[in-house]
C-alpha cells in the first residue's frame, strides 16, 4: 500500500459512513499498540501545527496530502476549501491557530493505514469578530505508515465548523 492507492480506497470506504454519530463521547476507550502510537502522533501533529513547526509537519505529511475544510461537500456543495501539502504548510508557517485540542478521537487500524475520527476545538489567531475566534470541527483523517513512520495523508471535516466567542460556546 505504499503508493497511496490503498489509503485512498480506505478513505473512500470510510467516508461513505462519514456521518458517524456527531455527538461527543464522554470517555475514551483504552488504546494500545499501533492505535496508541497513531493517537500520540496525531497529538504531536496538532502541537507542531500550533507552534508553527513547518519542518516537523513537512517531514510527517505525505506529498499527496489533502485537507478538506468544512462540511458543505457532504450535502453535494463545495467544501470551504481544500489544501494540498504546500497550502497546509503555509497555514502552519503563518501560525493560524492559537489552540487546536483534540476531543473524542477514535482510531481504526487497517494494517499500515489508520483512520481517526473525532473533533478538534481551535482558536484562530486572526478571527472574524462576527463569528468569534473559537471553532470546532468533527473530522476524519487518514494516516499511513511509510518507510517505518506515520504520515498524515488526509483530513476531511465531516461536520462544522461551528463558531463561537468562547471555547465553551463551541463544545
Amino acid at each position: 500500500m505504499g503508493n497511496g492507492t490503498g489509503s485512498r480506497l480506505l478513505l473512500v470506504v470510510a467516508l461513505t459512513g462519514a456521518a458517524f454519530g456527531q455527538q461527543a463521547k464522554t470517555h475514551a476507550e483504552p488504546t494500545t499498540g499501533a492505535a496508541a502510537e497513531v493517537l500520540a502522533f496525531e497529538r504531536d501533529m496538532e502541537a507542531a501545527t500550533v507552534r508553527g513547526d513547518v519542518a516537523w509537519v513537512d517531514r510527517f505529511t505525505a506529498n499527496d496530502f489533502s485537507f478538506t475544510h468544512g462540511d458543505g461537500w457532504i450535502a453535494g456543495n463545495k467544501p470551504l476549501g481544500v489544501d494540498d501539502k504546500k497550502a497546509y504548510l503555509k497555514r502552519v508557517e503563518n501560525k493560524v491557530y492559537l489552540v487546536r485540542d483534540l476531543d473524542s478521537v477514535r482510531v481504526e487500524m487497517h494494517g499500515d493505514v489508520a483512520i481517526t475520527y473525532g473533533r478538534y476545538i481551535a482558536e484562530n489567531r486572526n478571527a472574524d469578530p462576527e463569528r468569534g475566534a473559537w471553532f470546532s470541527v468533527w473530522f476524519e483523517r487518514v494516516y499511513e505508515k511509510r518507510d517505518g513512520h506515520w504520515l498524515y495523508v488526509s483530513h476531511r471535516t465531516v461536520h462544522g465548523p461551528t463558531y463561537g466567542t468562547s471555547r465553551q460556546a463551541v463544545q
